[in-house]
């Protein structure tokens, strides 16, 4: 298996398991990927993602020995039935899903990390666009996400010329949510998934489900979605046990419905 899953308590872990060649993507690697998001987004008692790389780096991108063999799936196969599903269902899973950066992060492998919702790096984890060194663009929505989280001149900068952005220098530009110490980013981050997954998740996806409106919508109309799914979420079993719990001075126990 390419692909280690396992559910941790309401946490589905995700570990990218390919360590000998730094994670990078083959069709196989990617397929497992897609499998699994969808496995956790259909189980209901999966109630937060966490995703990680095994070994020393978190995903170096795409395996480049099967971009280049003439009876592979070719770059845009590659691209169409690899990344896009994967970076769709990071965006549209309507959970939160906390990325551990452990090590290198290049190309696809670091697109993938900025699609998700909270992302964690170690000290020593580091992040590439590495498409303009072989004569490639940024793909897996690197184009998109990149700009509206560091900004236009920076995104264009870094995608032009392919600098390598360490971790702290990665957090400080928005690129990232937090760097923690290596020994600590796992127990830190898979921390994070599991406070996540005890929370009203129901509520968190509608959040997520907003914030990705919030890219194409005008402010008249993204209020006027703010208004319809916090109608929804005023229904919620969670909304009516976090009233209660507040009134009643205790420690709500929300279920994610």
């Amino acid at each position: 298996m390419l692909i280690n899953y396992q559910l941790d308590g309401s946490v589905a872990r995700i570990t990218l398991n390919r360590p000998d060649k730094f994670n990078s993507f083959n069709r196989e690697m990617a397929l497992e990927l897609q499998a699994a998001l969808k496995d956790a987004q259909r189980d209901e008692n999966v109630r937060a993602i966490y995703i990680t790389g095994e070994g020393k780096a978190f995903c170096a991108g795409q395996d480049l020995a099967e971009a280049i063999d003439p009876s592979g799936p070719g770059i845009e196969k590659i691209v169409a039935e690899h990344y896009n599903p994967i970076v769709l269902l990071l965006r549209t899973i309507e959970k939160p899903i906390v990325c551990a950066v452990n090590g290198v992060a290049a190309g696809a492998g670091a697109n993938i990390s900025f699609a998700c919702d909270i992302t964690f790096a170690a000290k020593s984890a580091s992040f590439i666009q590495a498409f303009s060194k072989i004569g490639l663009v940024p793909d897996s929505g690197g184009t998109y996400t990149l700009p509206r989280l560091i900004g236009f001149q920076q995104a264009t900068a870094l995608m032009m010329l392919g600098d390598k952005v360490g971790a702290e220098d990665a957090m400080k530009m928005g690129m990232i949510y937090k760097v923690v110490d290596d020994a600590d980013l796992q127990t830190t981050a898979f921390q994070t998934a599991k406070t996540l997954s005890e929370m009203p998740t129901k509520g968190l996806g509608l959040t997520k489900r907003l914030l990705n409106k919030s890219f194409s919508n005008t402010f008249e109309n993204q209020l006027q979605q703010e208004m319809m799914l916090q109608a929804e979420a005023g229904q919620t079993h969670d909304y009516n046990e976090g009233v209660k719990a507040f009134l009643e001075k205790r420690k709500p126990i929300f279920t994610g419905k």
